[in-house]
């Protein structure tokens, strides 16, 4: 009881952090944009509202705590054609690892390939000056805890870095989550992260300065060095709650076989509209799963005229496949999903996963 207590306190200290979160006033006055980035599968069948139920290495990206269910080892790969049209693509991998009996460590690897720009500058603003290509990546580094049978935490550090040729911006930032199961069934679940928080970043580099000529009675030439404004992290708070549905019992009084669970996330971000997220998942047997996903905020449905601040239009959907292989129970998976956009053709995301 004291425990459960304990935790439950720490929900309420993150759900007041939510409370005085939101500042639409501030859309766009926030940098490292990637972080906001869902790039796994399964996630963005749902658009993320499984921040309450979400399993293995995909939970470092919505809710941390949500990594301890790896109890052995997990290697995912997520590749997206973001925006389809832009030629953007985001890659990610990584693996969760059981350590000892409660514990689970998490590495990942989030990249965007953005592609080759033409370099241009005031004097050839037409280029033919060769390209560069930018570069993004962040590193996630979690461990995450059983603290009982109900209750799961977690903490993930991420470094970020955005840079190109000769200039770039890094840092740091913090994530920490934690999930609690209750029910008959443990079919109840709720989540509570909050993510992003870090100093302000800056870009520093040679790019930066510039050659100026200086008439004090004859010409000089000087260099001088720009300075770069600071930017905030987009931090955010994800507060989630899942239920699970089994469709059929047995002898029991349960059977897994036929499974539909129903989430919901609200994310109070600080730098732009929140959202309100609504997701399902059927499942067979686990082996054969079917998601549909709705990310509503405020404008969603008129033009960027009249308010609307997001390239995605709310829906989604997504499908995996994963069986077993050999006599330890370890699976392999295929995951899909696809989110609709306006512009754009969307956003396809495929997955691999293996479970050992």
């Amino acid at each position: 009881m004291i425990k459960n207590i304990k935790y439950l306190s720490l929900s309420a200290v993150m759900l007041a952090s939510a409370v005085r979160a939101g500042n639409p006033e501030r859309a766009g006055q926030a940098g490292a944009g990637q972080l906001l980035i869902n790039p796994y599968a399964r996630n963005t069948g749902m658009v993320g509202s499984n921040s309450a139920k979400v399993r293995g290495l995909e939970a470092q990206f919505l809710n941390v705590a949500g990594t301890a269910y790896t109890r052995k080892t997990e290697f995912i790969f997520n590749r997206s054609n973001w925006l389809q049209g832009t030629n953007i693509f985001v890659n990610s991998f990584g693996l969760t690892q059981g350590v000892g009996e409660t514990g689970t460590i998490g590495f990942g690897v989030t990249a965007i390939n953005a592609g080759k720009i033409d370099i241009t500058t005031e004097d050839q603003p037409e280029g033919n000056l060769g390209t560069y290509t930018p570069t993004f990546y962040n590193i996630n580094l979690s461990y995450a805890k059983m603290f009982s049978d109900n209750i799961f935490g977690g903490i993930n550090l991420k470094v970020i870095n955005e840079q190109i040729p000769n200039v770039a911006a890094r840092g740091v930032a913090i994530d920490a989550g934690i999930q609690y199961h209750t029910g008959k069934y443990d079919q109840i679940h709720i989540g509570i992260s909050i993510k992003n928080l870090g100093p302000k970043m800056s870009y520093k580099g040679d790019g930066l300065s510039r050659q100026t000529k200086v008439n004090y009675g004859s010409n000089y030439e000087l260099t001088v060095n720009n300075r770069s404004g600071a930017f905030e992290l987009p931090s955010l708070v994800n507060i989630g709650l899942s239920y699970d549905f089994y469709l059929t019992k047995d002898s029991t009084g349960l059977s897994k076989k036929h499974r539909l669970t129903m989430n919901s996330t609200y994310t109070s971000n600080s730098f732009t509209y929140d959202n309100f997220l609504f997701g399902a998942e059927y499942a067979w047997k686990d082996m054969l799963m079917f998601r549909a996903g709705y990310m509503y905020e405020k404008n969603i449905n008129k033009s960027f005229d009249l308010g609307r601040r997001t390239v995605f239009t709310g829906p989604a959907a997504g499908l995996t496949f994963e069986v077993p292989f050999n006599e330890k129970k370890s699976t392999i998976a295929l995951d899909y999903s696809y989110r609709f956009t306006n512009p754009f053709g969307g956003t396809h995301t495929f997955g691999l996963r293996l479970n050992l």
